[in-house]
């Protein structure tokens, strides 16, 4: 029988994801409640489907393995520290193989990013986005870092399905 629990549970990853990069995107922050948050959520969630304790670990090994990779980031200046750690949390959520594709997608929407924040920043586009919202103008601003939140939600959202815990969904519900 299809447990509401479970399911209720696994939506917790891709709702703080949106709202990470909701938080990144309009206050150039995402707060650490949001990555404690998804930490927290997804033992109960992988207990509750039933991942073994073998693939449990796995998850927390490739998740500390991201945090590392972050922190090099963010030493290097590439990212923030709330990037580094909800990218850290998301692929603690994803496992492997999904989080392959979390890392191919984040990159290549990290790019897109860029790019887009590049052409808004310049001076043909700025003084028209600077017509918009405080946090859209904020945006345009150049020399203004880039809320890396969104494309590591991106790239978290399009992994997900891919997920060991999407998959143990899918075979815990009746079709």
């Amino acid at each position: 029988m299809f447990a509401t629990l479970p399911a209720v549970l696994l939506f917790l990853c891709p709702a703080l994801l949106i709202v990470a990069a909701l938080k990144d995107v309009t206050t150039y922050t995402i707060p650490n409640w949001i990555s404690l948050a998804l930490i927290a959520g997804f033992f109960p969630a992988a207990i509750a489907l039933g991942l073994p304790w073998s693939v449990l670990g796995f998850h927390a090994g490739l998740g500390l393995g991201a945090l590392v990779i972050g922190m090099v980031l963010f030493a290097l200046g590439w990212i923030g520290g709330g990037d580094a750690k909800v990218f850290a949390a998301t692929a603690l959520w994803l496992g492997w193989p999904a989080s392959a594709t979390f890392l191919l997608v984040t990159a290549l929407a990290g790019g897109v990013l860029a790019a887009a924040l590049l052409a808004m920043r310049s001076i043909l586009l700025r003084r028209y986005v600077s017509a918009g919202p405080p946090w859209l103008s904020r945006l345009a601003e150049p020399g203004e870092s880039v809320p890396y939140g969104l494309a590591i939600c991106i790239g978290g959202l399009a992994a997900f399905p891919a997920s060991r815990l999407v998959q143990a969904l899918a075979t815990a519900a009746p079709l």
